[in-house]
């Protein structure tokens, strides 16, 4: 008896875990625009950066070891580990419905 109970809790248990789990798919090329060519790419240098994009709206410290600093911009921000790009995110801008 006491192993059925023990069965079901954690039949009950997983099955609980499994229906509450979501799937977010985004076909490729429907993940940004064309736009996302013009931001930095992985190994570009800080010079580089302001040299294209201009003086960023915000410069947040580095943080941690490397240290890894952030760089915002309008549409975008940048990512560097010492002073080398090692990421760049476009921001999300929610579609306004009609």
């Amino acid at each position: 008896m006491r192993t059925l109970f023990l069965a079901l809790t954690v039949a009950l248990a997983s099955y609980s875990v499994h229906s509450q789990a979501d799937t977010l798919r985004i076909p490729i090329n429907q993940q940004g625009s064309q736009v996302d060519s013009n931001l930095p790419i992985f190994g570009e240098s800080q010079q580089r950066v302001l040299s294209v994009h201009g003086q960023p709206v915000k410069r947040h410290p580095s943080i941690g070891q490397p240290p890894i600093t952030r760089w915002d911009y309008e549409d975008f921000s940048v990512y560097f580990e010492y002073t080398t790009v090692i990421n760049s995110v476009k921001h999300h801008k929610p579609k306004v419905a009609h």
